[in-house]
């Protein structure tokens, strides 16, 4: 695919942006770099979440992206978003409890999964009428 100049342009200043504050550039953005017209919706589409208008206060945000990155693994993410959260104001213990959400999530996540199978595979009866009532 023949690269827009002015795209390349685009990009090359949000890397450095990214370098700017980080002090490196994450994978993630290296490689989605090397497609500015991805590249550079994505990064427009992180920035309004992290930073753009909304109820939620940064630290909020903050805390959310590392509950999310607890239940995902997102182990450079966590990262990331543990000093975000910090620079936000985020106390030690805000942090630890965001951290033990997603966890926890992940946790029960599995384990519907893999409970409904094995309840399947050993004909086991489950009543899931209760589905039915939540919004």
């Amino acid at each position: 695919m023949e690269e827009d100049p002015k795209e390349r342009e685009v990009a090359d200043k949000i890397l450095e942006a990214i370098e700017k504050e980080y002090g490196f550039v994450p994978v993630v953005n290296q490689i989605m770099s090397t497609r500015p017209d991805l590249f550079i919706p994505q990064t427009r589409l992180s920035k309004a979440v992290f930073e753009g208008k909304g109820d939620l206060e940064p630290k909020t945000r903050y805390l959310c992206a590392v509950s999310a990155a607890a239940a995902t693994g997102a182990e450079y993410c966590i990262s990331v978003q543990m000093k975000h959260a910090v620079e936000a104001g985020a106390t030690q213990d805000e942090v630890l409890e965001s951290i033990i959400i997603g966890c926890q999530i992940a946790m029960t996540r599995a384990q519907s999964y893999a409970l409904r199978k094995y309840a399947k595979q050993f004909d086991l009866e489950i009543d899931e009428s209760y589905l039915n009532n939540v919004k």
